[in-house]
This record gives structure tokens, C-alpha cells and sequence, in this order.
């Protein structure tokens, strides 16, 4: 009998008597080489839920629930107790998340306060807190590590690096699931494919704790990516408490997005964008009902965290900010700039950040510690010496959004000083933060990139406001500037950081709508929602036009993720027969044929699959149905121990000849009838619908009726992936092993050099004391 598992890999082979089938194709997917291919590498860490199998299971379980029920008033009161439970949860769920939000919120705020100095009265607030109601320059109560630039900038530096050393110790040791964003991961998740431990308990308490200690660091890291995990981590986890949700996949899976709604909702303060954001970028299948459970989970998150007011100004964000100024036709070119930058940045960014994880995890995944530790001394070294790097980014963004106006002090509000020094250390902010990001991303601490990419973007947009607002003070004659009103703010540069924050969202995620929505609740600004969908838009079609979509898209791909991307048109102008898998384990209902009870079990022992085919027998392999794993081993359970008098009994699969003998075990009431099959010659477009609309883990491909083979979701992902490998004469990626391996070299050569130095001047020293 050959062997078929779950993904479609052919992993074992042996005989058992009168059950060796021989197909007409001989195809087994042992042609694809796919352990050259890099796309399908994380396979086998997931596991396909069948959405199909799931329904069925709900059925019955309502079936049994109604047969059960003895009045029409019982049955009415089992709905309403299962609806509530429903709200109950979400509400739950919600106020877990705010919570945790409002603490991180908090708690980061303090330890990015502690890198500069402490509050002398009370050392657990930060400088804002500390400095409640005074000026922050003059404040008296907080006082800085040292008042000498070499001791203030040591301290700056060591605590940064206790910060993300900490961060990394943990993440390595206790929770490596913690890393990264978590985003690609979810989306495969919710998608359909089940990982042990990414979402649980542990991996919850961990991104929460090292969350605030990464971000602190100094490190070019967000929090929006790792506030969606963490939120997700709570849906999985506190419905998981309850039975019925355990046993259904498909309201897990509700739960887990409404939960990824509430995550982005909390960290940006707007429900509307959550929701959009679980719509656009997570969820693959999207019900109404859905959307509705995402929007209630989201307010009550929100207005936990609006009800703790972490950072006491009744904000929900850092950098929630408003205008009372409206924009000019004139600035569309400029708006239009901003778009441009979006686009370049998203491509750019992307591209490389892939190529550092690239590197990352050739040569330097036994130095994940070490690595954290290089970037944020690096980060740190120089972060400080700029004002937009040494800030933490919520609070630098903060500055940069805001109206120049009577109680905004600032520096970049100085209209007599000369402005190109100003200028000139935006630029440098943006540069170098495209640079941090780009080598930081996807580092072994809770990262995200929203809002590095926001940071990037709002000093580039600042930058290019303090430029156009300077030209216009020099030429305020002109008619350029007519509609422009006497006496009245006419440029904004707030509003160009607002707009350049929007193209750097934008071009890192390939979001549309989701950012249009999150940067009007972010600041409140209605009339500037059309330059935002100007700006989004330039963005987009630079992104669509240039590049490869967001960058969890992107690293779905290059992690080699499981997903089936329902926005992405599939042309592969072939039939199923070139995708599936023919060599299969499957079971005769014929008792003439059927199999015995040993050697069941030891197929079972042998396998880990999720389900057999059962045809008719050997010589006339007509499908009969198909049995799930689970529900034979639920028969056998019920039917107990083997012992060597029951070794022979045989395994009937079918009852359609009546009586059962009594040597005999029946599965025929565990049977699915009518699985679901396709013809050898449907098109494999086809086969992608039926796998996107439905949502099975396989389909049984029959030739005339009799078994022809089996596909399955990772079966034609697999295949999609490894036909593009097989084709392709991509030289590019040749070139960047090389390039990689040129890299690594002069990084051993100088850390050689570096230890043969160091060395040497200890062994000096030595001589010279002798």
C-alpha cells in the first residue's frame, strides 16, 4: 500500500495483503524536488483544517442538540444562551486586550523615559508624567543620568542595550514564536492551517513582556505588527476555555479575527481601521456576521483603553493631533511627491529587508542574541545625536504632526532660524530610518514596521513642508499662492509629516482603504481625507505597478507559509492530474477484500494521516467514500484493547451486504458518502475556487468513476510554487548567494581581525606589569 498524508508527499511504502492498489497514474509528486524549493520549506509546521469537515461536524452537533431538546421553549433558550455566550466572549476578549495595551502603553513610555534619566520623586513615571503641568525643559523634578555629554550617552547607550538584550534572551529561550510581527503567520492561520503554540498562553505573556523592552531599546521596531499577535494569542487562548469553541474551527476562526480587528484598533485608537484592516489584510473568506463581531470586539477594546487613559490627555495615541486649516489645489503636485516617496519606499524597503532575512537565516541564526545586540548598539550610537531617531517614534511623530501655533514650542516652528540645517537632519532621519528598518525587521524581538515606515515618512513629508512653506514665505506675491488667504496659515508641514506617515503605511502594506480610514481617526481630520486618498493612491499604483505587494505577503512567500491568496489570480492552464498525488492510502469496502484489524492499526502507527479513501476492492477501484482518522480511532477506542483473538477480525467499511459477521468491526456508520470529487481533466483555476469558496483539505480525483489520486490545499501549493522554481532562470538569485557569501566572509575576516587585536594588546599589557 502506498502512502498519501495530508500534504500530499509520498512518506511511506509497504504491502499488505489484498490491498495494493495499482493507479493508472503513476505520478506520486516525488518529480516536484521540493526540498529545493525554498516557498514550501514551513509546510509541514501547519496543519490543514478542513472548513468542510468542520460544518459537518457543527451540523451534527445541532442535530443532536434539537433531538435532545424536549420543548420549543428549551430550544429557544439554547439559542439565546449561545448567542449571549457569543458576546460574552467578545466582550471578554476585548477588555483583555485593552488592557494589555493600556499596560504596554505605559510601560513603554517609562522605559523609553529611562534611557535619558528618572523622575527623582517618583522613579516608576516617565518624563511626561513626571513633568505633569510644568515645561518639560525647565522640569525640576526630572533629573538626566549626568549633566556631562560622555556619561549622559554611555547611559543612553548600556540601558538601550540591557533593554534589548533582555528582550532577545527571552524571546530565544522561552517563546521564539514571540519574534517578528506574527502577521504572515495569522494570515496562514486564519486562512485554514493550524500551528502548535503560536498562539497560546506562553507566546502571549512573552510578546507582552518583551514588547515594551524592544521598543524602548531604540530598535527601528513598531508595535503595531506584535499588538495584532498578542491580540490574536487572546481570541485563541480565552476561547479555547470554552469546549464548544475548541471543537469548532470555523467559530475560532471568527474569534481570531475579530480579535486581529481589536489589535490594530488599540494600537492606532481606531476601531473603524481595525476592522478594515481584518477585512483587507487577514481574513481571506469575510462574512457579514464577522464584521459586526469585529467592530464590537474593537470598541470594547478601544474604550478599555480610552477608559484607563494611559497617557492622561484623554488620547488614545501619542500622535493624535488635529487641523483647523483646510489644503490648496495648488498643493496636489506635492501631495503627489509624497505618493511617489510611498511607493519607492514600500519597493525599496521590501526588497532589501527580504535580502537581510535572507542572510539572517543562512548565517546567522545561532547568533540571534548577539545579532540584537549589534543592531541596537548600533541604533544607539548614533540615534542619539538626531532628535527624530533618539525620540521614541510615537513621540517624535507626535512633533512632527503638529500645527505650528502659540502652545506648540519647537524648533521646527522657528520661522526666523535658517531652515536647512532643520531640513537636512530630516532627510538624514528618513534615510536612516529606511536603513534601521531594513536590517532590523524580523530580528529575534517582537518587531513591527508600521510604524518605523510611518516614522520615515513623516520626517520625509516635514522635510518637503518645510521646504514648500519656505518657498511660499519667500514668494507670497505669487499667483501660485492666491487662494491663499491675508493674515492666514496657508502651508501646513504638519500635514505633509500626516500625508508622508499615510504613504509610508501605504507602501509598506499595499493597504488602501485600511489606511485612509486609520489616519482620519488618527487625527480627526476630516477635510484632509482626500490628499490622503490622493497620496494612498500614487502609492498603491507605484506598489502595483513596480512591486510584489505588502510585506507580509511577501514573507508568506519567502518563509514559505502556507496560503492561498484569494486576491491573487491563479493561471496555471493545466488539469488536476498534473498537481495530485496518485500513490494513496485507502481501504476496500468489498469484505472479500477488506483489510484486518492489525493490519489497520499498523497503518495507523505508521501514518499520520488525516483520512482515507475507501474504494470498492483492488481490482475495481470505484470510490465508495472517504473515513476521517479521528472517527476511526473513535471506533477503535470504543471497540478497546487488541489481544491476538482479534488480530484477524476484519474491517468492514461498507454494510451494504447486510449483516455484520460477528469477527467483524463496523465503520460503516462513520462513512462520508459523498465526498468531495472532481473529474482528472478539471482544470486546476478550478481546483483553487473549490479550495478558496469551500475550504476542504482535499479532493478525491476519480477517472470513470475509480480513484485516480488525491490533491490537497498544500498539494497545489506545492505545486504552484515548485512548477515557478522548475521554469525559472532567475540569475538574480545565484547572485545574491554570492553576494552573501562574500558578506560573511569579511564579517568573519574582521571579527578575526578584531579578536587577533584585542589579543594582542592583552598579551602587551601583560608584559608590560611583568
Amino acid at each position: 500500500m502506498n502512502g498519501h498524508n495530508e500534504d500530499g508527499n509520498v512518506s511511506i511504502d509497504y504491502s499488505m495483503a489484498n490491498s495494493d492498489i495499482q493507479l493508472r497514474n503513476k505520478q506520486d509528486g516525488s518529480w516536484l524536488h521540493q526540498e529545493k524549493v525554498s516557498e514550501v520549506k514551513r509546510f509541514e509546521d501547519f496543519r490543514t483544517i478542513d472548513w468542510v469537515e468542520d460544518e459537518m461536524d457543527e451540523h451534527r452537533r445541532r442535530l443532536l442538540k434539537l433531538k435532545n431538546v424536549n420543548s420549543v421553549s428549551t430550544s429557544l433558550r439554547e439559542r439565546v444562551v449561545s448567542s449571549c455566550l457569543n458576546w460574552v466572549m467578545l466582550t471578554l476578549m476585548g477588555v483583555f486586550i485593552g488592557l494589555i495595551a493600556a499596560s504596554l502603553n505605559i510601560i513603554t513610555a517609562w522605559l523609553a523615559s529611562l534611557r535619558m534619566g528618572h523622575c527623582s520623586g517618583h522613579f516608576y513615571l516617565n518624563k511626561s508624567f513626571c513633568c505633569w503641568g510644568e515645561d518639560e525643559q525647565s522640569c525640576s523634578n526630572w533629573v538626566p543620568w549626568s549633566n556631562h555629554f560622555p556619561l549622559s550617552y554611555l547611559a543612553y547607550v548600556l540601558i538601550s542595550l540591557l533593554f534589548s538584550f533582555t528582550a532577545s534572551i527571552l524571546v530565544k529561550y522561552f517563546a521564539p514564536s514571540a519574534a517578528g510581527s506574527g502577521i504572515s503567520e495569522i494570515k496562514s492561520i486564519v486562512s485554514g492551517f493550524a500551528m502548535d503554540g503560536f498562539l497560546g498562553w506562553w507566546t502571549l505573556f512573552i510578546k507582552s513582556t518583551c514588547l515594551p523592552l524592544a521598543i524602548a531599546s531604540g530598535l527601528s521596531v513598531g508595535k503595531e505588527g506584535p499588538s495584532v499577535h498578542y491580540a490574536v494569542c487572546v481570541g485563541n487562548s480565552v476561547a479555547k476555555l470554552v469546549s464548544r469553541y475548541r471543537r469548532s474551527a470555523a467559530r475560532a476562526r471568527e474569534f481570531l479575527t475579530a480579535t486581529s480587528a481589536a489589535g490594530v484598533a488599540v494600537a492606532f485608537g481606531s476601531p473603524m481601521g481595525g476592522v478594515l484592516f481584518s477585512i483587507e489584510e487577514i481574513s481571506s473568506v469575510f462574512q457579514l456576521s464577522t464584521i459586526w463581531k469585529s467592530y464590537f470586539c474593537s470598541l470594547v477594546a478601544v474604550a478599555t483603553l480610552a477608559a484607563i487613559n494611559p497617557f492622561h490627555t484623554g488620547q488614545l495615541v501619542l500622535f493624535e493631533v488635529s487641523y483647523d486649516t483646510d489644503w490648496h489645489y495648488f498643493e496636489i503636485p506635492f501631495y503627489i511627491i509624497l505618493g511617489v516617496f510611498g511607493g519607492i519606499y514600500g519597493i525599496i524597503v521590501s526588497k532589501l529587508n527580504i535580502r537581510v532575512v535572507s542572510f539572517r537565516k543562512k548565517y546567522l541564526g545561532n547568533y540571534a542574541v548577539r545579532e540584537v545586540f549589534i543592531l541596537a548598539l548600533l541604533t544607539a550610537c548614533f540615534s542619539y545625536f538626531n532628535e527624530f531617531l533618539r525620540l521614541d517614534m510615537t513621540e517624535s511623530m507626535e512633533i512632527l504632526f503638529h500645527e505650528c501655533d502659540s502652545k506648540f514650542d519647537h524648533r521646527l516652528c522657528d520661522i526666523d532660524s535658517n531652515k536647512i540645517p532643520l531640513i537636512t537632519s530630516l532627510l538624514f532621519a528618513t534615510i536612516a530610518r529606511m536603513g534601521l528598518t531594513i536590517i532590523t525587521y524580523g530580528c529575534k524581538v517582537p518587531a513591527g514596521i508600521f510604524v518605523p515606515s510611518m516614522a520615515a515618512g513623516a520626517t520625509f513629508g516635514r522635510a518637503l513642508g518645510l521646504i514648500v512653506d519656505h518657498f511660499y514665505q519667500s514668494h507670497k506675491d505669487s499667483s501660485l499662492f492666491m487662494t491663499c488667504t491675508e493674515g492666514s496659515k496657508c502651508i501646513i508641514p504638519g500635514t505633509y509629516a500626516f500625508l508622508g506617515a499615510a504613504a509610508g503605511l501605504c507602501g509598506i502594506t499595499d493597504l488602501t482603504v485600511t489606511v485612509v480610514i486609520i489616519m482620519f481617526e488618527l487625527t480627526g481630520a476630516l477635510r484632509y481625507i482626500v490628499p490622503t486618498m490622493i497620496v494612498v493612491a500614487i502609492t498603491k499604483s507605484i506598489s502595483d505597478k513596480w512591486g510584489k505587494g505588502g510585506i507580509a505577503d511577501q514573507m508568506i512567500t519567502f518563509n514559505g507559509l502556507p496560503l492561498i491568496d484569494s486576491k491573487e489570480e491563479f493561471s496555471f492552464g493545466t488539469n488536476v492530474e498534473a498537481a495530485m498525488c496518485s500513490a494513496t492510502v485507502c481501504f476496500p469496502a468489498d469484505p472479500d477484500s477488506a483489510i484486518t484489524l492489525k493490519q489497520l492499526r499498523t497503518t495507523l502507527r505508521a501514518s499520520d494521516y488525516k483520512g482515507f479513501p475507501i474504494i470498492e476492492s483492488p481490482p475495481s477501484p470505484k470510490i465508495v467514500g472517504f473515513v476521517s482518522r479521528s472517527d476511526i480511532e473513535y471506533i477503535l477506542e470504543k471497540f478497546g484493547n487488541t489481544s491476538e483473538s482479534t488480530d484477524e477480525y476484519v474491517c468492514l467499511f461498507s454494510n451494504d451486504r447486510g449483516a455484520i459477521p460477528e469477527e467483524a468491526i463496523d465503520f460503516s456508520s462513520i462513512l462520508n458518502k459523498s465526498p468531495l470529487t472532481v473529474n482528472i481533466t478539471t482544470s486546476l483555476e478550478y481546483i483553487v475556487e473549490v479550495f478558496l469558496k469551500l475550504g476542504p483539505r482535499y479532493i478525491l480525483v476519480e477517472n470513470d468513476g475509480c480513484l485516480a489520486g488525491i490533491i490537497t490545499r498544500k498539494d497545489m501549493m506545492r505545486y504552484e510554487h515548485t512548477i515557478h522554481t522548475l521554469h525559472s532562470t532567475d540569475t538574480s538569485r545565484i547572485k545574491e548567494e554570492e553576494f552573501n557569501d562574500k558578506v560573511w566572509k569579511v564579517m568573519n575576516d574582521v571579527t578575526n581581525d578584531l579578536k587577533r587585536n584585542i589579543g594582542r594588546l592583552l598579551h602587551n599589557d601583560e608584559n608590560r606589569y611583568l
